[in-house]
């Protein structure tokens, strides 16, 4: 192991990976007005774009764990983070319309999970055990950093020289993430203790993982139109919005802390969080206005601040392959990203919000129990 290779190092590493590799689709989504105006498509294909990118992602993601395993997290780290910044300058350059966005920013997609596992594989070899639940929740917690960076890009470029210079900026910025990436290439995995097939406590987990992410991805998009269409004001959407991202960034930190102080039952917790998250989306059915910010915030600080700790989780019992593991269960929350914005906005536009929260509440009900069935599988076998 590198000398270089300190805890310290590899979490900062594992962070600023994290936050470089997820850039270009939520530069898309800071950027989005200005995207859509140019090149002439509705939000409805916004949807499609990020989507596609989520499926990209989760499509990648088993086979980006292995490589992790097999390269090592550092040197995969340096080629996800290239793959990133050469994603983005290609959009700056070549997006004229909504194909290309969709393909260029479909490259992207392997970025993601290839940069998300190297930081899983980075904290699992070298973070001490009685930290890594915090680092871990650090590590997930900095994912909206990246939608804070990307805002601060509409009135700074955007609305100044353009969103084209936006990617080109970003792109350039997220080069500089490879100073941050330790010497060597990390722990690799010998070939004896690399997973093949996952298992199927795994899988369990992942249509867990999956239906939850689901329910909760809705949260971000369209908290804010639902605040609106109950007759409040678009600053109190804004205050609602604002208060639900607080309460979830400093949710997935303070679980991954409280994670450390126990000897077990990490997945128990994901399940408990899923199913008080449910709660509070059916909070959101209530006839009462002042329970809106509340339900937000419990949606977003329990409903979807476990992906951290699910990674924690996993790792712990894959400890020769943390990334092959986590490989295989991100591939759910990749899926749910992807899919939960789609089927909702199908939902509103059919039925209504109350519809459109009902099921996801429904969704997140079940995330819980099958999460426990895959807890007490993954018991069974490791």
């Amino acid at each position: 192991m590198p000398t270089s290779t300190t805890p310290v190092r590899s979490g900062t590493a594992a962070v600023i990976t994290t936050v470089a590799t997820v850039c270009p689709v939520f530069i898309v989504g800071g950027l989005s007005v200005q995207i859509i105006q140019e090149l002439r498509f509705s939000p409805a294909g916004l949807g499609l774009v990020v989507a596609a990118y989520f499926t990209a992602s989760a499509l990648a993601s088993f086979s980006s764990g292995q490589l992790v395993e097999r390269l090592g997290p550092n040197t995969v780290g340096r080629a996800a983070i290239v793959l990133s910044s050469a994603s983005m300058l290609a959009i700056a350059l070549w997006a004229h319309d909504l194909t290309t966005l969709t393909i260029l920013l479909v490259a992207a997609g392997p970025a993601n999970s290839l940069g998300q596992l190297a930081a899983n594989s980075l904290l699992a070899h070298h973070v001490p055990p009685h930290r890594k639940g915090l680092m871990f929740g650090i590590k997930q917690a900095s994912v909206p950093l990246s939608t804070t960076l990307a805002g601060l890009a509409v009135p700074t470029v955007a609305l100044t020289i353009g969103w084209r210079w936006g990617f080109g900026l970003a792109a350039a910025l997220v080069l500089l993430a490879l100073i941050a990436i330790p010497s060597g290439r990390g722990v690799a995995t010998s070939s004896r203790k690399r997973t093949g097939k996952p298992s199927t406590a795994l899988v369990v987990i992942t249509i867990a993982s999956g239906l939850g992410a689901t329910a909760a991805n809705p949260l971000g998009s369209f908290v804010a139109d639902f605040v609106v269409t109950r007759g409040m004001s678009e600053t109190m959407a804004g205050f609602t919005v604002t208060a639900g991202g607080i309460a979830g960034l400093v949710s997935r930190i303070s679980v991954g802390w409280i994670a450390d102080q126990r000897s077990g039952g990490r997945l128990t917790m994901v399940a408990i969080m899923l199913a008080s998250g449910a709660v509070g989306l059916g909070a959101f059915l209530l006839p009462m206005n002042w329970v809106v910010p509340i339900a937000t915030a419990a949606g977003f600080a329990l409903g979807w601040a476990w992906p951290g700790l699910l990674n924690f989780a996993i790792t712990l019992r894959h400890p020769h392959a943390p990334a092959a593991a986590t490989g295989v269960t991100q591939t759910g929350v990749y899926l749910g990203g992807g899919v939960g914005p789609l089927s909702f906005g199908a939902l509103v536009h059919v039925w209504n919000y109350d519809v459109a929260w009902a099921v996801m509440a429904v969704l997140m009900l079940i995330s819980a129990g099958v999460m426990m069935v895959g807890r007490r599988m993954l018991l069974q076998v490791t």
